[in-house]
């Protein structure tokens, strides 16, 4: 997986945990894609301040992924899903065309309520 999006999967799934002050700077540098510089014009801090302040979120928030392993989880069930979805194909026929319609429903409630 890249690294921009695990940096985005941490951050969804642990970023309410970061304070105000860092879920600010880090979506600034990880979602909107702004420079060190950019960010601390507008923060009023040193560069070498945004740079310190995004390393320690992105370690806190794998040091979350670390104990939780949200993520992970998240990951393998979307996995599992996909092979579901990868059988339902090889077993439809004009017979069974409505229950693995179900079936295809089914899983994809599951992943949107992940």
């Amino acid at each position: 997986m890249d690294d921009f999006f695990r940096q985005t999967l941490l951050y969804d799934f642990y970023g309410e945990l970061l304070t105000s002050h860092q879920k600010e700077i880090y979506e600034q540098f990880v979602l909107e894609d702004l420079s060190l510089s950019e960010i601390a014009a507008s923060a009023g801090i040193s560069r070498q301040g945004v740079h310190d302040l995004v390393k320690r979120c992105s370690h806190t928030l794998q040091g979350y992924e670390d104990k939780l392993h949200l993520v992970e989880k998240f990951l393998a069930i979307r996995e599992k899903v996909k092979e579901i979805d990868r059988e339902l194909d090889r077993q439809e026929t004009r017979e069974n065309r409505e229950m693995i319609e179900g079936i295809r429903r089914i899983s994809r409630d599951i992943l949107e309520e992940l």
